[in-house]
């Protein structure tokens, strides 16, 4: 099932350009929200805009927005994505209402049909250490250790960690400050063999010519490493290392967390580290660790064995 935007994306006539660019705008300087993230937003309401067919944002009802999402439904679109494509509404017509006089938000009590809830993906903790653990010193492997081992030790969100700059690692204190979702600063902490690969990444760093002096991981030509550049180190190393997972940075700050999990049972913390505004979101680790706990369980228990044998 497609999670991407289904039909066509007709061009804007001029009255609704100038909304969506209005409050684009806004999202960008009030709430300085990403780059990533405002293409989002501008994606699901050029889907909207779509389904206007020219009428006005002020004209639709809950009953419209309902039928919308259907169409959306029948073209492929799965709950999640349905669910995110409501909330850039609903956030459009809060815009409405506050600077356009709009008296009503069609979409506040419409909810997209539910999914069923994928967990994320961790390594195991000896797959972890085997994408981490690499044995080269050449300046690139150098610097893809760190950025491994980084991920690893804190969780941290792809976009996180491509935007650092070496005075965000205090190496005195072990921790990293990160700039998340929304523009929210955390402290995190940096655990020993990260900060022995930051420390060896910072020599080969410091000795490229022309160094951006506010990006921590940069290219061979000395500027700032991209996301999608990061994500592509991590499927060549999976490779090179014999793991046969679908690796992706996401994959690393979900092993993160399930493996602390695991070891705490601290579900604040990890939450805290993470950067989650809301703990439910963290709570999808704590169905990882049963399974992990169920798998240990089928393994070791002589009536799981059996059963298993006699099945």
């Amino acid at each position: 099932m497609s999670d991407t935007p289904a039909g066509p994306d007709t061009a804007l006539n001029a009255r609704h350009a100038a909304l969506l660019r209005e409050y684009l705008d806004r999202l960008a300087h009030e709430r300085r929200m990403s780059p990533h993230t405002l293409a989002n937003y501008e994606r699901d309401l050029r889907v909207y805009f779509g389904l206007l067919a020219g009428r006005e944002p002020a004209a639709i009802t809950p009953h419209d927005i309902r039928r919308f999402v259907a169409t959306l439904r029948g073209r492929g679109l799965a709950g999640r994505s349905l669910a995110r494509m409501l909330s850039a509404w609903r956030g459009f017509y809060r815009h409405l209402a506050r600077h356009h006089g709009v008296p009503h938000n069609p979409c506040l009590d419409v909810r997209a049909p539910k999914s069923p809830r994928r967990l994320p993906h961790a390594l195991s903790p000896d797959e972890a250490t085997q994408l981490v653990a690499i044995d080269d010193e050449q300046d690139l492997a150098v610097r893809d250790r760190a950025i491994f081992e980084l991920f690893y030790s804190s969780g941290l969100r792809l976009a996180e960690l491509v935007g650092l700059s070496p005075a965000d690692v205090d190496m005195n204190d072990a921790t990293v400050r990160v700039t998340g979702k929304g523009n929210k600063t955390r402290i995190v902490p940096v655990g020993r063999h990260a900060l022995d690969a930051l420390r060896a990444w910072l020599a080969v760093r410091a000795a490229i010519p022309g160094v951006a002096d506010d990006a921590l991981f940069v290219t061979r030509g000395a500027t700032r490493l991209s996301a999608r550049a990061v994500q592509a180190r991590v499927k060549t190393w999976a490779a090179r290392q014999g793991l046969t997972v679908n690796a992706h940075p996401h994959v690393l700050r979900h092993s993160f967390a399930s493996h602390v999990l695991q070891s705490s049972g601290d579900l604040r913390a990890v939450q805290e580290m993470l950067g989650h505004a809301s703990i439910s979101t963290t709570q999808v680790y704590t169905h990882l660790d049963h399974q992990y706990l169920a798998k240990v369980y089928d393994e070791a228990h002589p009536r799981a064995r059996r059963k298993n044998r006699d099945s």
